[in-house]
């Protein structure tokens, strides 16, 4: 892994799970990973019911827009977590893969996806600890 870990978060849409998933790796590892995010098939926007659930818990992703999955991104990418996108992310060696079993927020209202989003955020804070930990003092 290089000296600043990326992550790549690849769901079909790239309307839910994923841009939760980035928006809270962005939040809580800050400058230390860069992060990714993509979809197989792209939605024309983000879920709003994921945007109000996010803005919740004080992040806002009203600006961020589905993109398409690439394999540059993946190449890229020191690991790739797929959510419920199958076997359309592309396999390099060398990288790490892990997928995460979540809801689909899809056509859910924000109570629904309330446990989703806390349910990545402790995955978030799990990955972090594995590969951004906070080692000094000034570091968020």
């Amino acid at each position: 892994m290089s000296e600043k870990p990326s992550v790549l978060f690849v769901c079909v849409h790239n309307a839910g799970r994923s841009q939760m998933a980035a928006a809270w790796l962005t939040h809580l590892a800050g400058e230390r990973v860069e992060v990714r995010s993509a979809g197989s098939a792209p939605a024309e926007a983000v879920n709003p019911a994921v945007v109000e659930a996010m803005r919740e818990a004080g992040i806002d992703i009203a600006a961020e827009t589905p993109k398409v999955l690439t394999v540059d991104a993946v190449r890229a990418s020191d690991v790739c977590i797929t959510m419920g996108c199958g076997d359309v992310c592309p396999v390099f060696p060398g990288k790490r893969y892990l997928d995460w079993k979540l809801e689909d927020p899809a056509g859910q209202g924000v109570e629904a996806v309330r446990p989703i989003r806390d349910e990545i955020k402790r995955r978030i804070e799990e990955l972090i600890s594995e590969i951004a930990p906070d080692d000094g003092p000034g570091v968020r």
